[in-house]
């Protein structure tokens, strides 16, 4: 998967790699924050809908492209609705783990700076989803798009949206399917040095395509967790990677004149005729 890549600096960052067990425990509890978050949000139904018809009516009134051109593209071919639909349900939490599994065992600085940002993405979407219920547009009948999930499958979603205890489906504000996917390639390209390390962004680029095209998000929902990963992004810098400096050799006789002792600045008869040899 991320063959071909070279160090993004050259000094051996090992040193920064936090412990295994911290981490495992500490990624298990963000998701169980995660997953027990969403479903706090869960309920609220009418002001979901009342407020996914506010975003609808913004996204027209700002003129933002309609979500049903996407969409109209995918139902071309029921197997590209197939496969969108398999890409929403199925990448977004594997991709994330490999992301972080690889970064913690050859990237470790870069995986700690990547974690934090997930983290707080995470805990700003997961106030928004508390804040601002909202349908997606597939729930919404005014949009006059298709639930492909339920229609083409597969889907991770029940048919009921009300009593589905699996997932929140009134958290569409802001998309973390589509942050995360931003924070994987970003991260990705930052990390690596392949002249090929752009293809990453394909992720997100895809993910966004996916989420707008199965009626799973609005287009608002990308654009607003994009400005959260910005603020992240200039809130938590990447730490600078510490200088390796080469140690000095030791004297291959004991007791040897401290002249006699080469340096890195040259050989004893260099330093010596800098001096105090005049």
């Amino acid at each position: 998967m991320f063959a071909g890549s070279r160090p993004a600096d050259r000094e051996p960052d090992t040193s920064a790699r936090p412990p295994l067990v911290r981490e495992l425990l500490l990624v298990v509890g963000l998701f169980v924050v995660y997953k027990f978050g969403r479903q706090a949000a869960n309920g609220h139904v009418d002001e979901a809908f009342h407020n996914a018809g506010r975003v609808w009516d913004l996204e027209r009134a700002v003129h933002l492209p309609g979500e049903g051109a996407v969409q109209t593209l995918l139902l071309h071919d029921e197997t590209l609705i197939h496969l969108a639909n398999t890409y929403y349900a199925t990448v977004h939490f594997p991709a994330t783990l490999l992301f972080l599994a690889w970064l913690y065992w050859r990237r470790p600085r870069h995986y700690v700076w990547s974690r934090r940002i997930l983290a707080v993405l995470t805990g700003a979407a997961l106030a928004l989803h508390l804040l601002f219920p909202l349908a997606p547009p597939r729930l919404l009948a005014a949009t006059g798009l298709v639930d492909t999930g339920q229609v083409y499958g597969p889907t991770v979603y029940g048919a009921t949206p009300a009593t589905d205890s699996m997932a929140n489906q009134f958290a569409a504000m802001p998309s973390l399917h589509f942050g995360w996917a931003v924070m994987v390639g970003v991260g990705l390209v930052v990390a690596t040095r392949s002249r090929w390390r752009w293809l990453w962004l394909l992720h997100p680029a895809i993910t966004l395509l996916v989420i707008v095209g199965t009626a799973n998000h609005y287009w608002l929902d990308s654009i607003v967790v994009g400005a959260l990963l910005s603020v992240a992004f200039a809130a938590l810098r990447l730490p600078r990677a510490q200088p390796v400096r080469a140690p000095l050799p030791w004297p291959s006789v004991a007791g040897a004149p401290a002249h006699a002792v080469a340096t890195p600045y040259g050989s004893d008869r260099s330093y010596a005729s800098s001096g105090t040899g005049r």
